[in-house]
């Protein structure tokens, strides 16, 4: 490393646990080029559990915003103010972290410019949704590797999305917790999202349920907030168990490293199979796997409905209910396609 290398670094993800997830990735490729370095990550409450203990990341910031949103942003910028930062690389395309960015002290700060306050950056790059190459549609970690482009103008974006997987701060003490669960087949399945639209109709997780019972145990994986769903979904099933709530989300990911199989929405539990390389079968209802966050576990398949539905997809994210109430897109896939994916 020469003496204009970067030494500090800041990369701002202050979006929702996923887009957290996906930026471990980029903050290892960050590390690569800058292996001297020491790099700070700020996020928001409730998403550090998934970067803090990296081995490429040095400090955490993290930005509590419950009870005082505003005043708790402030209070860390002014702290973060006391820092010269090298390079700031800006993931995130809401005005907060714009907010942040403007406000470091910094010569080189690169971000998306759909950020409203992209007009601070010294680079910016295009957040294209699909972002289409010669080969096929960029993933969002592709995406992200665009900024780190615009410090290392030698570094090269591979068409093969499956390289790119993201990492979390596993330890031995994860493991250890989903021990008791491991042994002989099982399968994890994630039937919940925030979205109604996003997940897979929940009479249709209880029929595949009731197959890969046959099969092996099957373990249920959510927040306390989805026991509920999850219960009724394996209620009078044999060779099940509801863990909803028991685990944390690094010992999920460690449970769904050894499974037979993954079964999960387009959301979180997703990317935590991505990043322990478990084989995945992510459905896809309202959204498309042409916005980039398709699973990147080497034996992993998307299952959806294809080009079937004009109405699909019926935006960027997901809805509480469907706007033309029928939700084909959930219902219109077989349950013998998702089955067929196990290997």
């Amino acid at each position: 490393m020469n003496d204009a290398s970067p030494t500090t670094i800041l990369i701002i993800q202050t979006a929702f646990i996923g887009d957290t997830i996906l930026a471990s990735h980029f903050a290892r490729a960050v590390k690569d080029q800058y292996p001297n370095s020491k790099i700070h990550f700020f996020l928001r409450q409730g998403n550090e559990s998934v970067i803090q203990g990296l081995s490429s990341i040095d400090k955490v910031w993290v930005w509590n915003k419950q009870g005082g949103k505003t005043r708790n942003l402030i209070k860390l910028i002014l702290e973060m103010r006391k820092i010269r930062f090298d390079r700031v690389f800006n993931l995130h395309r809401h005005f907060n972290s714009g907010l942040v960015s403007a406000l470091m002290k910094s010569n080189f700060k690169v971000g998306f410019k759909q950020n409203p306050l992209s007009f601070f950056y010294t680079h910016k790059v295009n957040h294209l949704i699909p972002h289409k190459s010669k080969i096929g549609v960029w993933h969002e970690v592709q995406r992200n590797l665009q900024l780190l482009q615009q410090s290392v103008t030698t570094l090269q974006i591979v068409d093969n999305s499956k390289i790119y997987k993201p990492e979390l701060p596993l330890q031995d003490k994860h493991f250890a917790k989903v021990a008791p669960h491991t042994e002989g087949i099982y399968f994890v399945v994630a039937p919940a999202s925030v979205w109604f639209t996003k997940a897979w109709s929940e009479h249709k997780y209880r029929e595949l349920t009731v197959e890969l019972s046959k099969q092996g145990k099957v373990l249920f994986i959510g927040a306390g907030s989805d026991k509920e769903l999850c219960d009724r979904i394996r209620s009078d099933i044999s060779n099940t168990e509801n863990l909803c709530g028991q685990l944390n989300l690094l010992d999920s990911a460690a449970l769904m490293k050894k499974a037979k199989r993954v079964f999960v929405n387009d959301s979180a539990p997703l990317h935590l199979a991505s990043c322990v390389n478990a084989k995945t079968t992510a459905i896809f209802c309202s959204t498309v796997q042409e916005f980039g966050y398709t699973p990147l576990a080497d034996d992993s398949v998307v299952v959806d409905v294809g080009n079937t539905l004009s109405c699909r997809p019926c935006g960027l994210h997901g809805y509480k209910a469907c706007p033309l109430t029928h939700f084909k897109c959930a219902e219109d896939i077989e349950i013998k396609r998702v089955l067929a994916t196990i290997s």
